[in-house]
């Protein structure tokens, strides 16, 4: 298998991690974080480069896709992983963590794929996948904020996907449930279930759609893995 250039965003951790450490033994992996010190452990750790982007800032997202670029060439995939967490009932929920929510899950995710989706049609392929999860169908109390700006992603990956008129530049998404995460581990007692999916099984599936062909047949944009934990 030619080596291949891929980038994942929230490779720092949990499934973004997972996802690296499986592509960066036989491809270009560059992954991306908001925090210096994380991406500099987990870069280390994985054997990879790292950027330090911050996705909700378009010119940081422009800069960094440009630089993977010249480092490494075309961005052959996307891996979508990071998200950040918002918990309980909106009336409680302060105006600085619904203005992070926002930027980093809405903000961060149309211009990460708005910057990806101009090199891929450049170049004539390429392949994203976006995280979402199954909250944004599973009506759950206590993560209004979240679920809604999960489901910002999921709309729009649903919208690009059908936008593309060509099956060379796929854009597909995953709905995983509950998995041991950081982010599961800020969720609180009243959230966390009995059974998990491990990041490492979920990172299979997101590796498998990032090393689909140009020409593998495939309908851009399908709901690939449903799960609740119960695998």
């Amino acid at each position: 298998m030619n080596p291949r250039t891929f980038v994942v965003d929230g490779g720092t951790s949990g499934l973004g991690m997972e996802v690296a450490r499986i592509l960066a033994p036989e491809h270009r992996v560059v992954i991306l974080g908001n925090m210096p010190a994380e991406v500099s452990r987990a870069r280390d750790e994985l054997g990879c480069d790292g950027i330090v982007c911050d996705v909700s800032r378009s010119e940081q997202v422009r800069d960094t896709l440009a630089e993977v670029v010249v480092r490494y060439g075309p961005i052959d995939g996307l891996a979508h992983c990071a998200a950040m967490w918002a918990g309980g009932r909106l009336e409680e929920i302060s105006p600085e963590t619904i203005r992070g929510a926002v930027e980093v899950n809405v903000l961060g995710t149309a211009f990460l794929l708005h910057e990806a989706l101009i090199r891929m049609r450049e170049q004539g392929y390429g392949n994203i996948v976006y995280v979402s999860a199954l909250a944004t169908e599973v009506p759950r109390p206590g993560i209004p904020l979240y679920r809604a700006t999960k489901s910002f992603g999921t709309s729009l990956v649903e919208s690009l996907a059908e936008a593309q008129g060509t099956n060379s530049i796929k854009v597909m998404e995953i709905h995983p449930g509950p998995m041991h995460t950081r982010l599961q581990e800020r969720v609180g007692a009243d959230f966390l279930d009995t059974i998990f999916a491990l990041p490492e099984q979920v990172a299979t599936e997101v590796v498998r759609l990032l090393l689909l062909g140009a020409d593998d047949l495939y309908v851009s944009g399908q709901k690939v893995l449903r799960a609740d934990g119960r695998w």
